[in-house]
């Protein structure tokens, strides 16, 4: 692999977990890499090794071609030769200083022209033209936000590290935060790592998903392929959301949005905020499967399609069916042998609108 991001890291906590991390991916394909996983899986330990703050015990990390560290050489790349731009949770501004002179901080060893140029150009592009003379206690939460990455971009970092950057703020913040972050990475011109345990914001921010569970990078791959097509059971149980889909929007009525996601067209309820491109998520369990001839329900999504797979989970069945799109229920045992649910049946699934849930993608 060219142009990558490899980690082979091991970190051994007294008395507490090991981490044991090992991944590789493309830095082209897609600006920004989410480490998701619950609390505890090392997501911010692996982020603190990137970017050179805690060494691991033992192991090798490399960033397009330049070895980072290497335990067994003695290598160990300081944070700021790295060339990292890191966003904490708190955005970590200045309070004392004012948002240019936060700005400046990140080119703080520029000569003076180059300086009042590179604030005049983030400025320019992150929309803080107007806010150069005020402090953060005078910002919103989105302004800090701007405010935060547009320094952290200030010294022209090879590689952007956020850590957990919306889970200080209140849920109808984030809500509303979320697009603008994701549009700022996109438009970022550098790849980036974000940690991150919340589902929606991974749909939302990331083109690539790598989940860690229980100190290891269980899966690596595109974020909807890794939440509908997770590579075990523990993957599974960490994303938690069995039908992820790219969908794009085709209209509007009633309170309802009409989407297309594969070869189906599904309606879902409009949350608002809605673009173009969005992602459509249905939780197997709210998939109710039925025999073609099945009576009239009040489900809004009918598909008729055929069974591609079975596997029995103790009391449960899960289900995929293919129909214009590989959606997986779960069913009980009962449920799978009466409708006779084997690889080549035609059955009929059915969703309704209120079970889908769209999750914004900027584009």
């Amino acid at each position: 692999m060219e142009r990558a991001l490899s980690f082979d890291v091991v970190r051994r906590f007294p008395g507490g977990p090991v981490i044991a991390a090992r991944a590789e991916w493309p830095l082209e394909g897609g600006p920004v890499t989410v480490l998701f996983g619950p609390s505890g899986a090392g997501k911010t330990t692996v982020l603190r090794a990137l970017a050179g703050l805690d060494p691991p015990d033992q192991g090798t990390i490399s960033f397009d071609g330049q070895v980072w560290f290497d335990a067994g050489r003695a290598i160990d790349v300081p944070s700021q030769a790295r060339g990292v731009g890191l966003l904490f949770q708190d955005y970590a501004l200045f309070p004392h200083l004012s948002v240019r002179a936060n700005l400046a901080y990140g080119v703080r060893r520029a000569a003076t022209p180059e300086r009042d140029a590179r604030i005049a150009e983030l400025a320019e592009r992150f929309g803080l033209s107007e806010l150069l003379d005020r402090r953060p206690h005078q910002l919103s939460g989105g302004q800090k936000q701007r405010v935060a990455l547009a320094r952290a971009l200030a010294p022209r970092p090879r590689l952007l590290l956020l850590d957990e950057p919306l889970s200080a703020l209140d849920a109808p913040t984030r809500e509303v935060l979320r697009g603008e972050l994701r549009h700022l990475l996109e438009h970022a011109g550098v790849p980036a790592v974000v940690v991150t345990h919340d589902r929606i914001e991974a749909l939302a921010l990331g083109d690539r998903l790598a989940v860690l569970a229980g100190g290891s990078v269980r899966q690596v791959g595109p974020v909807h392929e890794v939440f509908s097509a997770p590579a075990d059971v523990e993957v599974a149980r960490v994303v938690g959301t069995e039908n992820v889909f790219p969908a794009r929007v085709l209209g509007r009525s009633d309170g309802l949005v009409e989407v297309r996601a594969g070869q189906a067209t599904i309606l879902a309820v409009d949350p608002g905020g809605l673009a173009e491109e969005a992602y459509a998520c249905v939780r197997a369990e709210e998939v109710v499967l039925e025999s073609l001839d099945g009576h009239d329900s009040s489900a809004r999504n009918r598909l008729a399609g055929t069974v591609a797979a079975r596997r029995d989970e103790g009391p449960l069945v899960r289900v995929t069916v293919e129909c214009g799109l590989p959606l997986v229920a779960l069913v009980t045992r009962a449920s799978a042998e009466r409708l006779r649910l084997v690889a080549g049946a035609r059955v009929s699934a059915a969703v309704k609108a209120s079970a889908v849930r769209l999750v914004p993608r900027n584009s």
